[in-house]
């Protein structure tokens, strides 16, 4: 599994990868994907659809994250809006 960060002007960066089927590699995904979480970023999966459109499923939880998925991409929350 990789995780991937999207940086404006910068396209994706990786961040972090790992074999979530290897203990230790599993802990320090799930460290990291909390430190992003706790930074303001916002975690995605790709996911493609019944239909073989390609879409992103947003999850908040590492246990959210499909075993077979081959990358999570995070990226910045949008600013500004309403409150």
């Amino acid at each position: 599994m990789k995780f991937l960060r999207m940086r404006p002007g910068y396209g994706e960066q990786l961040i972090a990868e790992g074999d979530i089927e290897v203990a230790e590699d599993e802990e320090r995904l799930v460290e990291e994907f909390r430190r992003q979480l706790a930074q303001g970023m916002w975690a995605a999966v790709p996911v493609t659809s019944t239909t073989g459109r390609r879409e992103a499923e947003m999850v908040t939880a590492f246990e959210e994250i499909p075993r077979e998925t081959g990358r999570v991409i995070f990226f910045p929350r949008a600013a500004g809006g309403a409150r």
